[in-house]
């Protein structure tokens, strides 16, 4: 099979930029295969901070040839017509055929593209396929006006059978030789399809991220074995670590004892975040005076990079011990006031003027004086020097202060949590003190922001509008809470339905018309919206359901159709005619107030039956509007749970029968 290798040699890029990179990598090259007609798929992707590698495989020689009509003048335009449009054809008029068609017969040609060399379709197109990654910034590198890239790109090995495809991007040629790791290869590899992989290894790094990854979790088990100590997971702490290194080791360092008298929060929160540390901790669970780190090379045989990375978490946590110490000097009480020199918004104003509206909120929404309390002292900690300088810390120290400050549990607890979740897959707040806050505090900022015409654009989103909505979303439904949506105009409201169709749908898993079905029944009470959902999801199942969905859909249109007025009336039962119709009437009364799960066997027959022999549309327009009322009553009773008429059905038969004989 004819195989392709694409290497882009760069400086590092930043570990969140490449997985998307990679991603449209491939699917630019796949694209330009199939567009191309050069057959072929792209098997692989992989990358380190200094190189974007593709292969793929299959690869055809060069494009097939392909053969197109083209028509040319009508043949009654004469052979003066036919020598020219042949002369443009490349041909003679000899050659020429006829073709007809609704408009009369035409001159045409069989016109006969011989395929381009594989090779040369892509180093024509390789250029700017690569130029066209996208990454949130670019920079020039050679000079303002010139090629734009994440990094300046040092090196390009693109080869096919083994021949380089040659091609320049800013002055750089193509060629078929990498580098290896700055500190552990060669600075020039020559390399082959074949031996690629093979060769980058041998010059200290390691392509894949798989492979990195399984190294450095192997090596961490290896290093704390026998040791009664393990590792705190961090999914995203190691995803980082794979992607800024090219050949990962870890290692085991320690700190004093004396720094665990700080709260761990702050210690994971300096190792983690500003060192990237893992943290350790012992077989209870407790944090121990230990860390991990993982260095970019094979081995620390002397102990100096151990010894550096010691010396550098000490200065830091003696940072993190001097704010904690001069922080408490001034509560939390006595910072509220200073919150008016801390910017919320320029439209909005200080976050003084925003803890106002979330004390107001969490009033209005029943929030007890603890509730009030935490909302009034929850952003206080962002005039402490401790968030200042590790301002992912943010609301968790303020909690930490108000406990050691002499706050209620409550109150604490509530500050604490407040920002809680972070995203779909984070806890909400563990209290009831703490949900009200915290949505208090994120439905501010939602209304705030669409009040000033903040909403979010496409993919801009710059306060997070879009991870606010879904925290409410969530601990409105986690939490059971009765919220309503105060204060949400028209853009906001459409806002927040997209927001709980997107968690109901791709988070919780319930098929998209389920949930605009239950959605179009209301969605102000969520709580209710999920025990709706729950309800009509477990009887989807049943042999009735679809069909008495399908029966609802054509009620609907019978109704709309017939223009049927809302008018609060029940059907009168002398007008009923016996049969169909009244074991219908008489079928909807039995089961009232059963549960929707009891109702769709006994009801769906009846249903059927009324459609099969009874005219809806009656001559007689008295009886034709106590028929409708019927339908219309049938309707709104289930329309309480959810519009069925939204549910995709496979019934056959149920819908495509006429109104008219209805």
């Amino acid at each position: 099979m004819n195989s392709f290798l694409l290497e882009i040699g760069t400086e590092e890029i930043p570990d969140w930029m490449i997985p998307p990179a990679i991603n449209q990598l491939a699917e630019l090259f796949q694209n330009l295969l199939d567009r191309n007609r050069l057959g072929g798929k792209v098997n692989s992707v992989d990358a380190t901070p200094r190189r974007l590698v593709l292969r793929a495989e299959g690869l055809l020689d060069r494009q097939q040839d392909s053969e197109e009509l083209v028509l040319g003048p009508p043949k009654s335009a004469g052979q003066g017509a036919a020598s020219g449009f042949a002369k443009k054809m490349g041909t003679t008029p000899d050659k020429l055929g006829v073709e007809t068609n609704p408009k009369g017969e035409y001159f045409a040609f069989k016109k006969l593209t011989k395929g381009k060399q594989t090779s040369s379709i892509l180093a024509a197109e390789l250029p700017q396929l690569i130029l066209k990654i996208h990454f949130p910034k670019t920079m020039y590198w050679n000079g303002k006006g010139t090629e734009r890239f994440i990094r300046p790109i040092r090196w390009i090995v693109a080869s096919f059978l083994n021949s380089v495809v040659p091609f320049e991007i800013a002055g750089l040629q193509s060629g078929s030789a990498t580098q290896g790791h700055r500190l552990l290869g060669s600075n020039s590899v020559p390399v082959t399809i074949e031996n690629f992989e093979e060769q980058l290894e041998a010059n200290g790094v390691i392509l894949s991220a798989g492979n990195r990854r399984k190294k450095i979790e192997e090596e961490i088990a290896s290093l704390l074995q026998g040791k009664n100590l393990r590792v705190r997971p961090d999914s995203a702490l190691l995803e980082t670590l794979v992607y800024i290194t090219e050949f990962p080791t870890p290692i085991l360092g320690g700190f004093d004892l004396q720094f665990l008298e700080l709260p761990q929060e702050v210690l994971v929160t300096v190792m983690r975040h500003h060192q990237k540390y893992f943290s350790v901790e012992d077989a209870n669970g407790k944090l121990a005076p230990n860390f991990i780190a993982v260095m970019n090379i094979n081995a620390d045989p002397e102990g100096l990079v151990r010894r550096g990375n010691e010396r550098v978490l000490r200065a830091r946590f003696n940072d993190a011990r001097f704010f904690w110490q001069v922080d408490q000097k001034k509560k939390l009480e006595d910072r509220v006031a200073d919150l008016a020199n801390v910017t919320f918004q320029a439209k909005l104003g200080s976050y003084l003027q925003k803890t106002n509206r979330v004390v107001a909120l969490v009033k209005q929404l029943g929030g007890n004086d603890a509730a009030q309390r935490a909302a009034l002292l929850a952003k206080c900690d962002l005039t402490t020097d401790m968030v200042k300088e590790f301002t992912d810390l943010q609301g968790i120290v303020g909690g930490l202060y108000a406990k050691a400050q002499g706050e209620s549990d409550e109150v604490a607890q509530a500050i604490y949590d407040h920002y809680k979740p972070l995203s779909m897959e984070n806890e909400i707040p563990a209290t009831e003190t703490g949900r009200l806050l915290s949505l208090a505090d994120k439905w501010d900022t939602l209304t705030s922001c669409f009040a000033v015409g903040m909403a979010p654009t496409g993919s801009k989103d710059p306060f997070a509008l879009r991870r606010a909505a879904q925290g409410v979303v969530l601990i409105v439904v986690e939490g059971k809470l009765k919220f309503d949506f105060p204060g949400a105009d028209d853009a906001l409201r459409e806002f927040m339905r997209d927001r709980i169709e997107y968690y109901f749908r791709d988070v919780r898993g319930f098929a998209y018309d389920e949930v605009r079905a239950c959605m179009a029944a209301g969605w102000n009470n969520l709580p209710d919206l999920e025990q709706r959902l729950k309800r009509v999801q477990a009887i989807r199942p049943t042999p009735d359901f679809e069909r008495i969905a399908a029966s609802f859909k054509r009620i609907k249109n019978i109704l709309k159709q017939a223009n049927y007025a809302e008018t609060g009336a029940t059907p009168r039962q002398d007008l009923l005619e016996a049969g169909p119709e009244s074991e219908l009437y008489d079928e909807i009364h039995r089961t009232d107030g059963q549960p929707l799960e009891s109702r769709i066997g006994p009801l769906r027959p009846k249903v059927d039956l009324f459609f099969d022999k009874v005219l809806v549309n009656a001559p007689d327009e008295t009886v034709r509007h106590n028929r409708l009322t019927l339908l219309h009553n049938l309707l709104t009773e289930f329309s309480e749970i959810a519009d069925f008429s939204e549910i995709v059905t496979d019934t056959v038969g149920q819908a495509s029968r006429p109104v008219s004989s209805s």
